[in-house]
């Protein structure tokens, strides 16, 4: 097992509270953000979760994944959905590795040893 998630994602959203008391026009800002994100209809609960989820990977965000696949559970996501939302992040962050891979070889042409 790599994390007791049961464990982690309950102690980070409690750091999280602490550091907003700390901090609160921070978490008032955060907050905000997620609701701006949430508004209108053209992305139900599930699918926003989802693409946090693909978000999160691509960030390596311990935190964030397991937020979001507590939340996107809760909304309704199958395994099977998750798996194909994986899928989709590691196509992307490979492709991304791939096209700044693509950077440091010009990097390497123009700069002088």
């Amino acid at each position: 097992m790599l994390f007791n998630w049961s464990e982690y994602v309950p102690a980070v959203k409690k750091a999280f509270g602490k550091l907003g008391k700390a901090h609160p026009k921070m978490l008032q800002a955060y907050g905000a953000l997620s609701e701006a994100a949430a508004e209108g209809d053209a992305l139900d609960e599930k699918t926003r979760e989802l693409i946090s989820i693909a978000v999160a990977i691509t960030t390596r965000c311990d935190g964030c994944i397991g937020v979001h696949v507590q939340a996107a559970r809760k909304a309704g996501a199958t395994e099977a959905e998750l798996a194909q939302t994986l899928a989709t992040a590691i196509s992307l962050n490979a492709g991304a590795a791939y096209v700044y891979s693509l950077r440091a070889l010009e990097a390497f042409e123009q700069l002088e040893g």
